[in-house]
C-alpha cells in the first residue's frame, strides 16, 4: 500500500494526471472491450451460420426458465454455459508432460494476439475539451499537439506494423510446445505439422502488405490508416488487391482455420492439443477466436481505411457542396463504430468460408504455400516497387491509384498467375494420362 502512495502521489493530477488516466480508461474500454465481446459472440455466429448454412436448429438447448417459459435469447446462453463448462470442467495432466511447458503453451497461443491490439487505432483524436462542438481536421491537429486531444489508440509506435507481425509469430511457439510438452507422439506430430504451416505462411503474409506500405510509406498504423482517409479510390483494398487478396488467404492459414485447418482438424486429424482439457483447452479455443478479431482488424487497418468512412470529415458528411455538420463526439463515434464494423464483418466473411470450403490436403496446402501465393507476393512487390519508381521518376500523377492498380493487377497475372495455370494444366494432362495408361 505505501508503495502505491508513492507512485499516485507521483501523479501531477493537477498538471493533467487525471487526464492521462482517464485517456488510459477510455482506450481500455474502446480497445480491449469490443475485443472480449467478438471473441465470445464469433462463437455463437460461427453455431448460427452453419446452422442456417446446413438447414438446421442450431444453439437452442441452454435456457433459462422465466415465469413458465424457456429464453434461449438466440442461443446467447450457450456462451456463458460454454463459460462455465471450462472453468469447472476437470484439468488433466498427463504424467510424464514438461509441466512447464505443458503450463506454458496455451499462454504463448493466447497472449501474443491480445498484445498486438495495442498498436492498432480504433479511431483518430478525441479532443475531449471540444467534443460538443464542430471541428475541422486542421483544429483536430491543433489540438492534439497542444495536448487537448489523445490518440484513440494504446500506443504508437513508428515500426507498429512489425510489432504486429513479431508479436504474432510467437503463435507458431505456442502450439509446437503443446505438442513437445505433452509427451505425446501424435500431439508432438500435431504441433510439427503446425509450427510448418505456420511458418510457411508467415512468409507470404509479411510480403502481402510491403506492396501496400510502399504506397504508404510508413509503418505506423494510425498513419497508413489516414493516408487512406475518408476516399476509397485510396484504400488497400483498390491500390493493392493482389495483397489484400492474398493477405486474406494467408492470415485465415495462420489462424489455423478451414480450409487450412490440417494442425486441429477436428474429425480425422490428431492436433497438437490432444492432451489439454478443461480451462487449458479454453484458452486455445479463446485463442481461436480472439485471432478471426485480430485478421479482421489488420485487415480493416491496412486494406479497407481503417477508422475511416466514405464522405465523413472531420466536421461532418460532405459531398460536393453538400454538407452535414457533425459535433466531434458524434464523428469519433461513428468512426469506432466504422472499424468494429468492418471487424464483424470481415469475421462473417472467414466463418462463411469455413462453412463453405472442404479441406485441404497437407501437400497441397504447403504447395498453395510456396509455389503459389509466394511467388505472386513477391512478383506483387517487385511489379509495385517499378511502377512506384518509373510514376515519381517523371513526376507522373500518382492520383490515378486504380490505374497504378490495374497495371500492377495485370503484370503480376502474366508474370507469375498465367505460367503457373499453364504448367498445372499440363501436370493435370499428364497425370490423367498415365493414371489411364496404368488402367489398361
Amino acid at each position: 500500500m505505501p508503495e502505491m502512495q508513492q507512485i499516485f502521489a507521483g501523479i501531477a493530477w493537477n498538471d493533467g494526471g487525471w487526464i492521462e488516466l482517464a485517456a488510459t480508461l477510455i482506450r481500455a474500454v474502446i480497445i480491449v472491450l469490443p475485443v472480449i465481446l467478438l471473441m465470445a459472440v464469433y462463437t455463437w455466429m460461427e453455431r448460427r451460420q452453419a446452422s442456417f448454412m446446413q438447414d438446421r436448429i442450431g444453439p437452442t438447448r441452454a435456457n433459462i426458465a422465466i415465469a413458465g417459459k424457456n429464453i434461449t435469447l438466440f442461443g446467447l446462453l450457450h456462451l456463458m454455459a460454454d463459460g462455465l463448462k471450462f472453468v469447472f470442467k476437470e484439468d488433466i495432466v498427463p504424467s510424464k508432460a514438461n509441466k512447464l511447458l505443458f503450463f506454458l503453451a496455451p499462454i504463448l497461443a493466447l497472449a501474443p494476439v491480445v498484445i498486438v491490439f495495442v498498436v492498432i487505432p480504433v479511431g483518430g483524436f478525441f479532443a475531449y475539451s471540444h467534443w460538443d462542438q464542430v471541428l475541422t481536421a486542421d483544429q483536430v491537429k491543433a489540438y492534439a499537439m497542444t495536448g487537448d486531444a489523445f490518440r484513440l489508440q494504446a500506443s504508437q509506435l513508428e515500426i507498429g506494423v512489425l510489432v504486429i507481425f513479431a508479436f504474432s509469430g510467437l503463435g507458431v511457439f505456442g502450439a509446437s510446445l503443446a505438442g513437445y510438452g505433452s509427451h505425446n507422439k501424435w500431439a508432438l506430430i500435431g504441433g510439427l505439422r503446425a509450427a510448418a504451416q505456420m511458418v510457411s505462411y508467415e512468409v507470404t503474409l509479411g510480403l502481402t502488405v510491403v506492396g501496400a506500405l510502399l504506397l504508404y510509406g510508413t509503418l505506423e498504423p494510425m498513419a497508413i490508416a489516414n493516408w487512406q482517409g475518408h476516399n476509397i479510390a485510396r484504400w488497400g483494398i483498390v491500390v493493392q488487391p493482389i495483397g489484400a487478396i492474398l493477405f486474406l488467404a494467408a492470415a485465415i492459414a495462420e489462424s489455423k482455420r478451414i480450409p487450412f485447418d490440417i494442425p486441429e482438424g477436428e474429425s480425422e486429424i490428431i492436433g497438437y492439443n490432444l492432451e489439454y482439457s478443461g480451462m487449458r483447452w479454453g484458452i486455445f479455443f479463446m485463442g481461436e477466436y480472439m485471432e478471426l478479431v485480430f485478421v479482421g482488424a489488420m485487415f480493416a487497418t491496412i486494406f479497407l481505411g481503417g477508422f475511416h468512412v466514405p464522405l465523413l470529415h472531420a466536421d461532418g458528411f460532405r459531398l460536393g457542396s453538400h454538407h452535414l455538420a457533425m459535433p466531434h463526439i458524434a464523428v469519433v463515434l461513428v468512426q469506432m463504430l466504422a472499424f468494429w464494423g468492418k471487424v464483424v464483418l470481415l469475421g462473417f466473411l472467414q466463418i462463411a468460408i469455413r462453412w463453405t470450403l472442404p479441406r485441404m490436403r497437407y501437400d497441397q496446402l504447403m504447395r498453395l504455400g510456396w509455389i503459389g501465393m509466394l511467388p505472386v507476393s513477391l512478383a506483387n512487390v517487385m511489379v509495385t516497387a517499378i511502377l512506384l519508381l518509373v510514376f515519381t521518376s517523371y513526376n507522373w500523377n500518382m492520383g490515378n491509384y486504380w490505374i497504378a492498380s490495374l497495371l500492377v493487377t495485370l503484370l503480376v497475372y502474366l508474370l507469375v498467375v498465367a505460367p503457373q495455370q499453364t504448367k498445372t494444366d499440363e501436370d493435370n494432362v499428364a497425370h490423367d494420362e498415365a493414371h489411364s495408361h496404368g488402367s489398361h
